[in-house]
């Protein structure tokens, strides 16, 4: 059955199924807030409909299923407490309701599931701006990141992994002729169908940093491919997936069908939603982002659903020698203090050789480029007014206390210092905190700080970081690696370590790239390959799963002989 959802972005669905195909730039939306492609009064209108959500009920219309209780108490990592309720949820009812509700919504197919996908997507671009502002006011994240992040980027994974889930659909017909030659004798001929069936209930367990962007993946894939979604936002990072689910309502009622296909379940910080759902035997689908010891759990016990994870792991930086040593200072000291660190794809241990790098410039010994790399940081935050436009602030209260152990893994050459926001008095903000550790003797690091915390590590020489890299990856996990040499066999070296750690790599990154960064339709986020992550953002085993194919045959009588 086709919808006019579907037909009407035909053009941007055309243009994902090409970008995914070429990897190169593409983005159906923009990242910057203009007001010539949002509009003139976006940004104000964006600001108010987040100010009117403020110490108010949140109300669902239409109203999902609930037991009458709120819940809710997020606090800004800028200061103020948000004061919004949520609608508590009672499974013992919500699930009966969202099963019931998902059973004309399996029967859709591909091209509607699809169509209200991208309308919703749609829809959400243009609430971006009251996005940005939920989306800055729950994880810390400066403006413009909690803009681009929270919102065109964001909804740029949603559409690849739309994309993605079309792509495989696309390929099961709905209906086959069968035809077997039996020489002399007549064909054996079937008349076969073929009905994509969803996997189930899906769960979407968000994270307090990247809300939208870790989320809408998961989200959207299992929604393209025809399961009902049970959306489950972290205590203190519920509003932007709360307005998510809203608009998600609204669009699948104008398409005709119960919108409690897709539901939120927010609780408080104490409660044990999550793992509770997760081990319902209606859930037949999981999408996480968070801590390896979670994520683990999840893998070990919700065995009756597909899991899909991305988890704590340590990134790392090989240095090896540089033809530009002030553009390699510049992007690690960025890489370091954008968003203080809490992103999973910020680097932390950084691997030098105890006998120094070559650059440009010359020689320069092991304590000249950590001592260099500190004053890069301190550049970048000696201005406060200008900083925290970088920096952010600290979501979790726990990332001061990864400072404070951090500050006894060796010597501190840039130390985590408050600063005071300009506009914001509560503001939990921090400085990066960069440790050197110059025995080359010492235990590497192998667990996650995860927050404003690098290590600075002396290595017997380049072999030796790539395979400490190589081994810390493969055993524990890492979303990026980064690497600087000017060596052509070094840059052999690296790419086969990558390759099998199942990390990704950046070399030489010295502009305006940084290796924090990943672009939708081209970096895979993740690779499934090492302990950090057991899926990718997006690829096809990313949707596949979500659903099954279910045949129906009966053989069809010889025509007759008219002659």
């Amino acid at each position: 059955m086709s919808h006019p959802f579907f037909e009407r972005h035909q053009d941007v669905l055309q243009q994902a199924l090409l970008a995914l195909t070429e990897r190169g730039y593409w983005s159906p939306y923009s990242e910057m807030p203009s007001p010539r492609v949002y509009g003139e009064s976006a940004a104000d209108d964006g600001k108010a409909a987040y100010e009117a959500r403020l110490n108010q009920p949140f109300a669902f219309h239409p109203a999902q299923p609930g037991n009458g209780n709120t819940t809710g108490s997020e606090v800004s990592p800028y200061g103020p407490a948000l004061g919004i309720t949520y609608p508590a949820v009672d499974p013992e009812q919500l699930l009966p309701a969202m099963h019931a509700a998902a059973a004309n919504w399996y029967k859709a197919g591909p091209e509607v599931w699809t169509g209200v996908a991208l309308e919703i997507v749609s829809r959400l671009n243009q609430r971006s701006f009251e996005i940005a502002h939920a989306v800055m006011h729950t994880t810390g994240q400066a403006y413009m990141m909690s803009f681009q992040a929270g919102g065109p980027h964001a909804q740029d994974r949603a559409v690849e992994a739309i994309a993605y889930a079309w792509d495989e659909l696309r390929r099961i017909p709905g209906q086959a002729l069968w035809e077997k030659p039996q020489g002399k004798n007549p064909p054996l001929r079937m008349q076969k169908t073929y009905r994509v069936v969803p996997r189930g209930l899906s769960l979407v367990i968000g994270c307090c940093t990247f809300p939208t962007w870790n989320a809408y993946p998961g989200l959207f894939a299992s929604l393209a491919t025809g399961n009902a979604v049970l959306v489950k936002p972290h205590p203190g990072a519920i509003l932007p997936l709360a307005i998510t689910v809203e608009v998600a309502r609204q669009v699948i009622a104008e398409a005709g069908f119960n919108p409690d296909v897709i539901c939120l379940a927010a609780h408080e910080a104490s409660a044990s939603l999550a793992s509770d759902l997760a081990l319902r035997p209606e859930v037949r689908l999981i999408d996480f982002t968070g801590s390896a010891a979670n994520g683990n759990w999840l893998e070990q016990h919700a065995r009756q659903a597909q899991v899909f994870t991305e988890k704590s792991g340590v990134n790392q930086i090989v240095i090896d020698s540089t033809a530009d040593l002030n553009g390699m200072l510049r992007n690690i000291a960025f890489s370091l203090v954008l968003y203080s660190g809490q992103m999973c794809t910020a680097p932390q241990n950084i691997y030098i050789p105890a006998a120094g790098i070559e650059t440009e410039t010359g020689h320069l010994s092991f304590d000249q480029v950590v001592s260099a790399l500190g004053v890069a940081i301190d550049k970048l935050t000696g201005d406060p007014a200008k900083a925290v436009e970088i920096l952010g602030a600290i979501q979790n209260t726990a990332v001061l206390e990864r400072i404070a152990a951090a500050r006894e893994r060796g010597e501190i050459v840039t130390d985590s210092r408050a600063l005071q926001h300009p506009l914001f008095a509560g503001a939990r903000i921090q400085t990066p905190l960069l440790i050197k550790i110059a025995d080359v003797a010492a235990k590497p690091v192998t667990e996650e700080y995860f927050g404003p915390v690098s290590f600075a590590i002396a290595t017997n020489g380049t072999a030796d970081s790539i395979a400490i890299a190589e081994r810390i990856a493969r055993e524990h996990g890492a979303l990026t690696l980064s690497a600087y040499t000017t060596d052509d066999a070094v840059k052999e070296q690296l790419l086969d370590a990558a390759v099998s750690a199942g990390v990704a790599l950046s070399l030489n990154l010295n502009g305006g790239v940084f290796v924090n960064q990943s672009a939708a339709f081209s970096d895979y986020h993740g690779t499934g390959a090492n302990p950090a992550a057991n899926a990718a953002l997006s690829d096809a085993a990313f949707v596949a799963s979500r659903f099954r194919v279910v045949q129906s045959r009966e053989p069809v009588a010889a025509a007759a002989n008219l002659s």
